[in-house]
Order: structure tokens, then sequence, then C-alpha cells
């Protein structure tokens, strides 16, 4: 199974912000036990790197990527430490143009019709849309799916337990974002039980939703 394919399977795509690469392998090996084998953890900090090839060597089964890519070299650092898969919070020419060439799956954020229409050259069909609550949720997704049905989202920023099913049972969208499943606190505090619980509930959500 593909990149994409295991994203659209899994339902979300969870953002992990990890302060300390030590507490990377736990932390994937607790989503793992709650049903979700994809993670993007966040270039956000310092530790993003480290983290990435410890999970990358460590948890073989965890399908790892680079969330918050904003240039390329950031990319490649990424893609070198391990990431199978790139996300960026918006669209970048560079980046998108070096992983198409190099066969690596990356996902841009687009909000607008031009940037779609930019990720469309490139003959990208799964999107991230940021911030999904700022950029009009649901409703968005579905007028642009007018113009754009081949089109499918990766909504990310408010989609929480609240609203997840609603997004997950929406036909425009490939998988939810977010780091409601693991959050940094929990992941500082070692609260792997918890993020386990949270991974659980959020895969029964997707699975009794998903069209």
């Amino acid at each position: 199974m593909d990149v994409l394919a295991r994203m659209r399977t899994c339902g979300i795509v969870p953002v992990v912000v990890l302060e300390n690469a030590d507490d990377a392998v736990e932390t994937a090996k607790a989503m793992l036990r709650g049903g979700v084998d994809v993670t993007e953890i966040t270039f956000r900090t310092a530790a993003a790197p480290e983290s990435i090839r410890r999970v990358a060597q460590k948890v073989p089964d965890m399908l790892v990527g680079a969330g918050t890519v904003v240039t390329l070299d950031q990319c490649k650092e990424a893609v070198e430490c391990g990431a199978r898969f790139i996300v960026s919070p918006g669209y970048d020419e560079e980046v998108v143009s070096w992983c198409c060439a190099h066969s690596v799956p990356v996902t841009p954020g687009c909000v607008t019709p031009t940037e779609i229409m930019a990720a469309l050259k490139h003959g990208l069909k799964v999107l991230k849309f940021f911030p999904a609550n700022v950029y009009g949720g649901l409703s968005a997704l579905k007028a642009l799916s007018g113009p754009f049905g081949g089109v499918k989202f990766i909504p990310t920023g408010g989609v929480g337990p609240a609203n997840l099913a609603d997004f997950a049972a929406a036909p425009q969208v490939h998988a939810v974002g977010g780091s409601w499943v693991c959050p940094k606190g929990d992941i500082a505090a070692h609260s792997f039980e918890k993020i386990e619980g949270l991974c659980r509930e959020a895969r029964q959500v997707i699975e009794k939703t998903r069209p």
C-alpha cells in the first residue's frame, strides 16, 4: 500500500510536536496500539529530525513523515532522516518540485483555487487544507470540490472530537489532520496510555463515518 493509500485507510494524520527526541519511539508505539499507523512529526521543534530518524529506524510499522516543512533544506533533511512523506502548511514551488522529482509524496497546504491549480500542474491530487477552521471548513471544501472534483483534502486546524465525524464523512476529505490525539503536554508527561486511548477513540469515529 502506498503512502497516500495508507493515509486514506488510517483516516487521520496526527500532527506530533516533539520537544525531546527521546519521546519519539514511545509516542509512536502508543499511537500504533491505538490503531493509528501514520504520524506527521512537525518541524516546529529542533527535535524533529532526530525524532523522525528514531521512529523510522525503531518503529517500522509506523508510516512517518515530516510536517510544517517550509524550506527545501528542511525537506531534504527530513527525507534523509527517513521521512516518507512531506507536509507543508502552504504551497512552495521549490519544495513541491523537488519532492515530485524525487518521488517523495508531498501534501502542500492549498486553500485557494490558484494554489490548487499550481498543485495540479505537478499531478498532486491530495492536498492539505490549513487552517481549515479559518478558511471555511467543510463549506469551503464542498465549494472547491465543484471545479476540482478530483482533488481530496486533509483538513487540519480546528478539527477535533466535536466535528471529526462531520469531516470524516465528507467525500472531499482524504483524511483529517490534527494534534488532539497526541497533545504535546501528554507526550512530555509520558501519558502514553492516554495517547493510545485518544487514537483509538478517533479511529472508532472514523471507521463508523467514512463513506
